[in-house]
């Protein structure tokens, strides 16, 4: 089996700020997630599947420094960026052996906690996101997966777009993890900044969750 895609990442400058920016886009408020000790972050949780979700994630102002560059880019967040979609991750059952596949260096392997869930998961040194868009490769711990937990309030995803001025590239990352799940990649023009797209079937209808442009 190869890899499948888990969830996708809100960066935000505070979780109240990334609350507001799903909320507003999807019709839905994101409930509590928790801490990330080791990353000094903490989340908020949207379902969008059995085993797919929405993660909104911040630096957490109540937690320690983490002496390390934060994850999903965050460090490089000024305070009045517009929360975004950052980031998507990719589910594994053996995240090693994914990881030494990819063309593309995701970052060592680590472990993280969040309450009583573990996982392991990929994370460059420097807290960059590979191809400016991710993924990260998560392998989680046996037992029930988190969106199993959350409420449901009807949201799917239906798609996730990947903008990138070199479209070979990413297909040929996407290709190396076998990866599962309802992906596509889409050109752009050389030089501009690559971005994601979530299509995510609502109550009202289809909405778009993206970075602002």
């Amino acid at each position: 089996m190869g890899c499948i895609l888990d969830h996708i990442a809100v960066a935000a400058p505070t979780l109240e700020a990334g609350a507001a920016f799903v909320t507003e886009t999807l019709g839905v408020s994101p409930q509590a997630g928790g801490e990330h000790p080791r990353m000094g972050t903490h989340n908020l949780l949207l379902r969008l599947g059995d085993r797919v979700y929405l993660e909104v994630i911040a630096a957490n102002p109540a937690a320690p420094a983490p002496g390390r560059p934060r994850w999903f880019a965050l460090n490089s967040l000024p305070g009045n960026t517009v929360p975004f979609l950052a980031a998507w991750v990719a589910r594994t059952d053996d995240i090693r052996t994914w990881a030494e596949k990819s063309p593309e260096s995701l970052g060592p392997v680590e472990a993280m906690s969040r309450g009583t869930l573990e996982w392991l998961i990929t994370i460059p040194e420097d807290g960059s996101l590979p191809l400016g868009t991710g993924p990260a490769l998560i392998q989680w711990q046996p037992g029930v997966h988190p969106a199993s937990k959350l409420q449901d309030h009807g949201l799917s995803l239906v798609g996730l777009d990947i903008h990138h001025p070199d479209p070979k590239r990413v297909s040929r990352l996407l290709e190396s993890l076998a990866l599962e799940g309802p992906l596509s990649v889409k050109p752009l023009p050389e030089g501009e900044s690559p971005y994601l797209e979530a299509h995510i079937d609502t109550p009202r209808g289809v909405r778009v969750l993206r970075a602002a442009r």
